[in-house]
Protein backbone atom coordinates (compact mmCIF):
# COMPACT_ATOMS: atom_id res chain seq x y z
CA UNK A 1 0.00 0.00 0.00
CA UNK A 2 0.98 3.63 -0.70
CA UNK A 3 0.06 6.68 0.93
CA UNK A 4 -0.24 9.83 -1.45
CA UNK A 5 2.81 11.98 -1.74
CA UNK A 6 0.69 15.18 -1.22
CA UNK A 7 -1.27 14.54 1.87
CA UNK A 8 -1.39 15.04 4.90
CA UNK A 9 0.79 18.38 5.83
CA UNK A 10 4.14 16.57 7.41
CA UNK A 11 5.72 18.57 10.30
CA UNK A 12 9.63 18.86 9.71
CA UNK A 13 9.43 17.03 6.28
CA UNK A 14 10.42 20.39 4.01
CA UNK A 15 13.37 20.54 6.20
CA UNK A 16 14.39 16.83 6.20
CA UNK A 17 14.16 17.32 2.60
CA UNK A 18 16.38 20.11 1.79
CA UNK A 19 19.47 18.73 4.40
CA UNK A 20 18.65 15.28 2.09
CA UNK A 21 18.88 17.77 -1.25
CA UNK A 22 22.07 19.12 -0.14
CA UNK A 23 23.99 15.68 -0.06
CA UNK A 24 22.07 13.40 -2.52
CA UNK A 25 22.42 16.23 -5.34
CA UNK A 26 26.38 15.64 -5.05
CA UNK A 27 28.42 13.88 -7.29
CA UNK A 28 29.78 10.48 -5.68
CA UNK A 29 29.56 6.93 -6.15
CA UNK A 30 25.90 5.76 -4.59
CA UNK A 31 27.74 3.86 -1.44
CA UNK A 32 28.88 7.42 -0.24
CA UNK A 33 25.65 9.39 -0.90
CA UNK A 34 23.82 6.80 1.18
CA UNK A 35 25.79 7.11 3.81
CA UNK A 36 25.78 10.81 3.60
CA UNK A 37 22.25 10.67 3.73
CA UNK A 38 22.40 8.33 6.31
CA UNK A 39 24.51 11.53 8.68
CA UNK A 40 21.81 13.54 7.69
CA UNK A 41 19.00 11.23 9.16
CA UNK A 42 21.22 11.22 12.53
CA UNK A 43 21.63 14.92 12.43
CA UNK A 44 17.87 16.24 11.71
CA UNK A 45 16.49 13.29 14.59
CA UNK A 46 13.44 12.69 12.12
CA UNK A 47 10.64 11.64 14.27
CA UNK A 48 7.22 9.68 14.07
CA UNK A 49 5.25 12.83 13.74
CA UNK A 50 5.76 13.18 10.15
CA UNK A 51 3.02 10.30 9.25
CA UNK A 52 -0.79 10.82 11.32
CA UNK A 53 -2.08 8.66 14.02
CA UNK A 54 -3.60 6.33 11.72
CA UNK A 55 -0.68 5.91 9.22
CA UNK A 56 1.47 5.61 12.76
CA UNK A 57 -0.60 2.10 13.34
CA UNK A 58 -0.06 0.35 10.13
CA UNK A 59 -2.34 -2.50 8.80
CA UNK A 60 -3.33 -6.23 9.74
CA UNK A 61 -2.70 -6.84 5.78
CA UNK A 62 0.91 -6.87 5.68
CA UNK A 63 3.12 -3.51 6.31
CA UNK A 64 2.46 0.17 4.84
CA UNK A 65 4.57 2.14 2.57
CA UNK A 66 3.45 5.76 2.63
CA UNK A 67 5.22 7.78 0.35
CA UNK A 68 6.35 10.95 1.77
CA UNK A 69 8.18 13.24 -0.94
CA UNK A 70 10.01 12.39 -4.21
CA UNK A 71 11.77 14.09 -6.45
CA UNK A 72 14.48 13.29 -9.61
CA UNK A 73 17.01 12.59 -7.27
CA UNK A 74 15.23 11.01 -4.48
CA UNK A 75 12.10 9.50 -2.69
CA UNK A 76 11.35 9.38 1.12
CA UNK A 77 9.30 6.82 2.17
CA UNK A 78 8.16 5.88 5.81
CA UNK A 79 7.24 2.07 6.52
CA UNK A 80 5.12 0.69 9.42
CA UNK A 81 5.24 -2.53 10.10
CA UNK A 82 3.07 -4.22 12.68
CA UNK A 83 4.74 -7.35 15.03
CA UNK A 84 5.60 -10.09 12.80
CA UNK A 85 5.37 -8.48 9.37
CA UNK A 86 8.37 -9.01 7.04
CA UNK A 87 9.03 -8.21 3.61
CA UNK A 88 9.99 -10.65 0.52
CA UNK A 89 14.14 -11.75 0.04
CA UNK A 90 15.17 -9.01 -2.59
CA UNK A 91 17.59 -6.16 -3.29
CA UNK A 92 17.03 -2.79 -4.87
CA UNK A 93 17.59 -0.49 -7.70
CA UNK A 94 19.55 1.92 -6.64
CA UNK A 95 21.17 3.59 -2.88
CA UNK A 96 18.93 3.70 0.64
CA UNK A 97 19.62 5.06 3.67
CA UNK A 98 17.15 4.49 6.44
CA UNK A 99 16.72 5.38 10.13
CA UNK A 100 14.28 3.05 13.01
CA UNK A 101 11.88 5.62 14.25
CA UNK A 102 9.92 3.27 16.94
CA UNK A 103 10.23 -0.52 17.70
CA UNK A 104 12.90 -2.25 15.91
CA UNK A 105 13.78 -4.25 13.09
CA UNK A 106 15.66 -7.55 12.26
CA UNK A 107 18.00 -7.48 9.26
CA UNK A 108 18.63 -10.88 7.70
CA UNK A 109 21.33 -10.35 5.01
CA UNK A 110 21.91 -12.46 2.14
CA UNK A 111 24.37 -13.49 -0.94
CA UNK A 112 24.82 -15.44 -4.17
CA UNK A 113 27.14 -18.97 -4.01
CA UNK A 114 26.65 -19.67 -7.54
CA UNK A 115 22.97 -20.46 -7.85
CA UNK A 116 22.18 -20.53 -4.13
CA UNK A 117 21.03 -17.60 -1.60
CA UNK A 118 23.35 -17.63 1.03
CA UNK A 119 22.02 -16.32 4.40
CA UNK A 120 25.39 -14.33 5.64
CA UNK A 121 24.52 -12.22 8.93
CA UNK A 122 21.51 -10.74 10.65
CA UNK A 123 21.76 -7.70 12.26
CA UNK A 124 18.73 -6.26 14.73
CA UNK A 125 17.86 -2.60 14.79
CA UNK A 126 16.18 -1.02 17.53
CA UNK A 127 15.00 2.69 17.11
CA UNK A 128 17.43 5.07 16.65
CA UNK A 129 19.40 2.84 14.32
CA UNK A 130 20.99 4.25 11.08
CA UNK A 131 22.36 2.52 7.79
CA UNK A 132 23.30 3.76 4.41
CA UNK A 133 23.41 0.92 1.32
CA UNK A 134 23.59 0.20 -2.30
CA UNK A 135 23.62 -2.36 -4.85
CA UNK A 136 24.90 -4.56 -5.28
CA UNK A 137 25.48 -5.47 -1.59
CA UNK A 138 21.96 -5.31 -0.71
CA UNK A 139 20.16 -8.27 -1.06
CA UNK A 140 18.21 -8.58 2.47
CA UNK A 141 14.95 -9.57 3.81
CA UNK A 142 13.49 -6.92 7.17
CA UNK A 143 10.80 -7.79 9.53
CA UNK A 144 9.29 -6.77 12.93
CA UNK A 145 10.80 -9.05 15.90
CA UNK A 146 9.36 -7.01 18.32
CA UNK A 147 6.10 -6.90 20.25
CA UNK A 148 4.82 -3.56 18.82
CA UNK A 149 4.64 -1.20 15.91
CA UNK A 150 7.26 -0.56 14.57
CA UNK A 151 8.01 2.64 11.89
CA UNK A 152 11.29 2.85 9.52
CA UNK A 153 12.30 5.97 7.40
CA UNK A 154 13.60 5.12 3.85
CA UNK A 155 15.60 7.28 1.57
CA UNK A 156 15.91 5.80 -1.71
CA UNK A 157 18.19 7.48 -4.18
CA UNK A 158 15.46 7.97 -7.52
CA UNK A 159 11.79 9.24 -8.26
CA UNK A 160 9.52 6.27 -7.38
CA UNK A 161 6.49 8.19 -7.60
CA UNK A 162 5.95 5.26 -9.96
CA UNK A 163 7.51 2.67 -8.77
CA UNK A 164 9.86 0.90 -6.26
CA UNK A 165 13.02 0.76 -5.42
CA UNK A 166 13.44 -3.11 -5.54
CA UNK A 167 15.18 -4.82 -8.64
CA UNK A 168 14.39 -8.59 -7.75
CA UNK A 169 12.45 -10.60 -5.08
CA UNK A 170 14.22 -14.13 -4.14
CA UNK A 171 13.13 -17.73 -2.94
CA UNK A 172 15.11 -19.43 -0.57
CA UNK A 173 15.48 -23.36 -1.01
CA UNK A 174 15.55 -25.45 1.89
CA UNK A 175 18.41 -28.00 1.19
CA UNK A 176 17.62 -31.64 2.49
Amino acid sequence: MTAPVDSPPRLGLAELVAHIRSRARRQADPRTIAEQVADVLVETKPDVNLLTVAERAGSPDGYTRHTLHTETAFSVSAVVWRPGQVTEIHDHLVWCSFMVLQGAETETLYDIDGDRLVEIGERHRPAGSVSGVAPPDDIHRVRNTGDMVAITLHVYGADLSSGTSVRRTYEQRHDR
